[in-house]
């Protein structure tokens, strides 16, 4: 678990994993928490074949938001549809099952099993990353995707062959991510 960390994108090439290790690493999905078994998330995978209206969707987004980004700038996110072999959509359904599961409980549930995910493509040898942007909440994102009323996309899980790695970072230590209840956070 501690040999896990993150691996840019654009750092992850080919081969990704292959029909059976995509099927262990989404089953580790299986394991997370999931109050009221209501499975509120999912997992939505991005084929080679639709990374191109990905790409259009990106492109978009960005023209939306901002008007005067530079061709340069367009491409750049249109780019980042094509990065990583394996990659997917994490979305989490606030409406679906017992209402009475809150939100945040839900999205705690998708973190455990993206984590699981992640950990299973540790154990397999590949390298893997979380990454998020305004494009997910475009329009035409959710549309493409076919999102309803209560989806929330989160993130994107990309795996794939590390191909260069940055130094490890330096992670906390507990005493900065545990106290004891009583005891001051100075």
């Amino acid at each position: 678990m501690q040999s896990r960390q993150t691996i840019l994108p654009k750092r992850l090439v080919a081969p990704g994993p292959d029909a059976a290790q995509s099927e262990l690493i989404l089953d580790a999905a299986s394991s997370a928490p999931d109050h009221g078994q209501i499975l509120p998330w999912r997992f939505i995978l991005v084929p080679t074949e639709a990374r191109s209206r990905l790409a259009d969707v990106f492109a978009a987004a960005l023209l939306e938001r901002d008007a005067q980004a530079t061709p340069a700038q367009v491409a750049q996110a249109q780019e980042k549809a094509y990065r990583s072999p394996m990659l997917l959509l994490v979305v989490v359904d606030a409406l679906r099952g017992d209402p009475n599961i809150d939100l945040f409980e839900r999205i705690a549930s998708a973190g455990c099993a993206v984590q699981n995910m992640l950990l299973m493509a540790t154990a397999l040898g590949f390298g893997s990353a979380l990454t998020s942007g305004k494009a997910l909440k475009a329009s035409g994102f959710r549309d493409l995707f076919g999102l309803g009323q209560g989806d929330h996309a989160l993130c994107f899980v990309s795996v794939g062959t590390v191909e260069s790695r940055k130094k490890t970072r330096a992670r906390p230590v507990m005493a900065d991510y545990v106290r004891t209840l009583g005891q001051s956070l100075a």
